[in-house]
């Protein structure tokens, strides 16, 4: 059966993750994706998780508690586009993902952004082991997710096929803007 693009991710994630490695929560937001990404990685991985709410990270972290996977998670209250600043020098990455839009039940005002996200995408990409992946949920029903939605696909569809494939993952018959994941895969 054809998978929700949330669900989508998640499946493309199992397969690409493995114990030990370090992977990027570019948006925690209520901490689903983080939860997940600590329990593939396991005790001896890390999860770098970033959001710029401080409500996010408070939830995530109460998630992370509850289900014992904190102690593999680092949280940090700033932009993903600031991912470079927190990751350790000369370690690949075993994957990443990305939520985009607000923060569900939050503030619908506050969203990421196409320069931001668009930054921390083209740092992380040649960080990945190859073989893994960055996935994308993209969110385009707010206002600015149009504008981030547009810069995202122009970017990935220039990227170098001999270096990433890249996955468009879309319902095309669903009304109000459903979201969809871009999904990219290191080769080289």
């Amino acid at each position: 059966m054809l998978e929700k693009a949330v669900a989508f991710s998640h499946s493309l994630l199992k397969k690409s993750i493995i114990p030990g490695d370090i992977v990027i929560d570019g948006t925690v937001g209520n901490g689903n994706d983080t939860v997940l990404l600590a329990s593939l990685v396991g005790k001896t991985g890390t999860v770098i998780g970033f959001d710029i709410q401080e409500t996010a990270i408070e939830k995530t972290k109460q998630k992370l508690l509850l289900t014992g996977l904190l102690p593999q998670v680092e949280l940090h209250h700033a932009s993903h586009a600031q991912a470079v600043d927190f990751l350790p020098p000369n370690k690949e990455l075993g994957g990443a993902i990305y939520n985009l839009g607000y923060l569900p039940g939050g503030d619908k005002e506050i969203t990421t952004q196409k320069d931001s996200t668009l930054m921390s995408i083209s740092f992380l990409l040649p960080r990945l082991r190859i073989g893994s992946l960055l996935v994308v949920v993209v969110y385009s029903g707010h206002p600015a997710g149009e504008a981030e939605k547009n810069a995202l696909v122009d970017y990935v569809s220039q990227l170098d096929q001999k270096e990433y494939d890249v996955l468009l993952y879309q319902f095309l018959n669903q009304k109000n803007n459903p979201p969809f994941v871009l999904a990219i895969e290191r080769k080289k």
